[in-house]
């Protein structure tokens, strides 16, 4: 499935993660819709620092397009599914990072992994895992390193959904590796899983 030219994001969280992928968008041309707790007016100088077409927004207007980056620390993330009573279909990108104390509960026999939490808690989403195995100053860097491409893991139970994903991941320049499921990739992507914070290359 490609990724198409008219095509955007929302992305939730204008931190150092959020900034980092919308760094990557903007790179790509990608249009890009990023807000944070506070007015838009707070991210003009960041927005302008990373390019034009990435735009400070709403948390209304961040999450209109069909593919919603959730990029906010985890004590946050209820709070912030909770103001969409139905997600309609869009697609969640799940690139937060839980604290050990909740991936360890997860990591458990029958523990939810992370995105799967997620799920439960927006309604009518289609919920993938990824952008969440790399430290974010890592993932800020450009996607080829070492004569390949860093690697991004991503994981999912709808397959429409981990395409589009999929899509976008090969459209920045990386390798999208699939690691199946949410209730298996992502115990394999959030700490203490194998792959958390592992910086690979496929050359």
């Amino acid at each position: 499935m490609p990724w198409l030219r008219n095509e955007k994001v929302g992305i939730i969280g204008a931190g150092a993660l959020g900034k980092a992928i919308a760094i990557h968008l903007s790179r790509c041309c990608i249009r890009c819709l990023i807000c944070n707790s506070r007015d838009p007016t707070t991210l003009e100088a960041v927005v302008r620092a990373i390019g034009p077409t990435v735009q400070a927004s709403t948390f209304e207007e961040a999450v209109a397009p069909e593919i919603v980056v959730i990029a906010v620390p985890w004590r946050q993330v209820p709070e912030i599914l909770e103001r969409m009573p139905n997600w309609e279909g869009r697609i969640i990108i799940d690139a937060t990072h839980p604290p050990l104390s909740t991936n360890a509960r997860a990591a458990e026999p029958g523990g939810a992994a992370a995105s799967e939490r997620i799920a439960r808690l927006a309604p009518g989403a289609h919920v993938v895992m990824a952008f969440n195995t790399l430290p974010a100053e890592v993932l800020a860097q450009a996607p080829q390193d070492a004569g390949g491409r860093r690697v991004l893991f991503y994981s999912g139970d709808h397959a429409r959904a981990k395409r589009k994903v999929a899509a976008l991941i090969a459209r920045l320049g990386f390798s999208a590796i699939d690691l199946g499921s949410l209730a298996d990739g992502g115990r394999l992507q959030q700490s203490p899983g194998a792959l958390a914070m592992l910086n690979l290359v496929q050359l």
